[in-house]
């Protein structure tokens, strides 16, 4: 039985994400965390359907009292007094910044919520998932976060320039987790979920947040320590851009 906790789940690919857990009956307990005060209607409803697994937990990414509130009422639940296997960094931000240029505040509120929060969080957390059996931290990231890949056209007309900043900086925090937890059996990699068709994404994009919801869990399945400190892709059967794997950094 697997313990997760998921950040940004009023709606996107974080509700889609407790969605399909609700339905993996190895799921054995949900932490649903979102900064509101209580759940969006389509997130209470899944609570109400998944008897008894899915938790709502008041969390403000950019606030320390609201993690250390979030930490002390994870760590309080009958459903995780076997600590917490799988942390799923999901909740962040993107700007669109006029003529592709980058924007000063963007930037820096972009690295506060997609770097520095990440940070924040995973370490408050550290406790309850070395008590896990999995001990999972996973920061879900964007191929945009590629300098690779930007440096060679692909995207690199998108106009959100400190989104792609603070992901390659996510991606750096990620590898920095690994060498630091490798040692107590952890598993810190960044996932890229594709570029899904949320408010976020746009109904544009490549994919419907139901499959990128599927492949980032498959992905995080098969995940194990020789995943630790690499920035991977979901796999998506016949799609070309898709192919899982490795993500040049």
């Amino acid at each position: 039985m697997v313990s997760y906790l998921i950040t940004g789940c009023s709606r996107g690919l974080g509700l889609e994400l407790v969605k399909q857990l609700v339905k993996d009956e190895s799921a054995s307990a949900i932490f649903a965390t979102a900064r509101s005060a209580g759940p969006s209607l389509d997130l209470e409803r899944l609570i109400t359907t998944s008897n008894g697994r899915v938790h709502f937990v008041q969390l403000d990414i950019s606030s320390d009292d609201s993690i250390s509130a979030a930490v002390a009422k994870v760590s309080s639940h009958p459903n995780a007094r076997n600590g917490l296997d799988v942390l799923i960094n999901n909740a962040g931000i993107q700007f669109t910044e006029d003529d592709n240029k980058i924007n000063s505040q963007a930037l820096q509120d972009s690295l506060s919520i997609n770097v520095l929060s990440v940070h924040k969080v995973s370490n408050a957390f550290i406790p309850l998932l070395l008590q896990g059996s999995l001990k999972k931290i996973v920061n879900l990231s964007s191929k945009m976060g590629s300098i690779s890949i930007i440096a060679a056209g692909i995207g690199a007309d998108r106009p959100t320039p400190s989104y792609k900043v603070s992901k390659a900086a996510l991606n750096m925090l990620t590898v920095q987790y690994a060498l630091e937890l490798s040692a107590d059996g952890f598993t810190v990699f960044a996932l890229s979920p594709g570029w899904l068709k949320t408010e976020m994404g746009g109904e544009g994009a490549h994919l419907s947040t139901e499959v990128g919801a599927q492949q980032v869990l498959n992905t995080i399945r098969e995940s194990d320590i020789t995943f630790n400190g690499s920035f991977r892709d979901i796999a998506v059967p016949g799609h070309d851009y898709y192919r899982g794997g490795i993500v040049p950094w």
